[in-house]
């Protein structure tokens, strides 16, 4: 059981190195990267390569760890009591399992997704920490002991806003996804637009990293805004003389909205623009 990238998913080699030693392990996979660089989807593609199910846990800013193994509704029950509901009498039918129960109890190996962690209060991962090395947990109210036959395939997903825990880091595979390169970034388009021109790609290439290259830009743009820009431009049909000539005193890109994503760095765009008319 190897990950070696799918053909809708280009992964660089130290990213498979990365994925098969977090497998053989069995340690969770903590994946960490620039927003829009594929974190999500690989634990997606590591499912559909494998061939197991995947289950997804998302994670909020209001979320509890005791979730992702059950949560008890006693109000429910309560409510159920007044009524006379015979159901009252087995407390089981109050208990909704978690993504960690389903995950340790599925009939096939699973990967489970735990994305974006890092939004979660900051003891978030130390409340996993026993769950997760001993892939059980207690369920008080019924007294029973949830176990796992076999550790599933764990994908957890950072954006570095909250530093996570050295007791949580320690167990765990640790990969940081760089930025991809321009020729990486060359195979992530022709996996999502076959066929398209290479001289746009080249133009919008050129473009795109000079976007990322301007000092003081505030959000950077990613892969995903670039492949949305891409669709953009194929969808309106531009000139690709409008790339290629592009006015460097419009140093706001055509359809720039797919890539600056905030008023502070289209702000920056027109200031540069204003500036180079006037040394113009």
């Amino acid at each position: 059981m190897r990950f070696e990238g799918t053909s809708n998913y280009v992964a660089t080699d130290d990213l498979k190195v990365a994925v098969n030693a977090a497998v053989k392990l069995r340690r969770p996979l903590l994946v960490k990267g620039e927003p829009g660089t594929g974190k999500t989807v690989l634990a997606h593609e590591i499912a559909g390569a494998i061939g197991a199910p995947l289950i997804e846990w998302h994670i909020k800013s209001t979320t509890r760890a005791i979730q992702g193994l059950y949560e008890y509704d006693a109000v429910a029950r309560l409510r159920d009591g007044q009524l006379g509901d015979e159901r009252v009498h087995d407390i089981a039918n109050y208990i909704k399992r978690g993504k960690l129960w389903d995950a340790f109890t599925s009939p096939e190996l699973p990967v489970l997704l735990i994305d974006e962690i890092d939004k979660a209060d900051i003891e978030f991962p130390n409340d996993l920490l026993q769950e997760l090395d001993r892939m059980e947990f207690h369920v008080y109210e019924t007294g029973e002991t949830v176990r796992a036959a076999e550790r599933p395939v764990v994908v957890i997903t950072s954006n570095n806003e909250k530093e996570l825990p050295d007791a949580f880091l320690r167990r765990c595979f640790f990969h940081y996804i760089s930025f991809p390169d321009r020729e990486t970034m060359e195979r992530i388009v022709d996996v999502h637009f076959p066929g398209i021109q290479k001289i746009l790609v080249s133009r919008a290439l050129d473009i795109f990293y000079e976007v990322r290259d301007v000092p003081g830009l505030k959000k950077k743009p990613s892969t995903s805004e670039l492949l949305d820009w891409l669709k953009l431009l194929l969808h309106e049909d531009l000139p690709l003389d409008v790339l290629q000539n592009r006015d460097p005193t419009k140093a706001i890109p055509p359809l720039h909205g797919a890539l600056l994503k905030n008023e502070q760095d289209v702000m920056l765009f027109e200031r540069l623009a204003f500036m180079a008319r006037r040394n113009g």
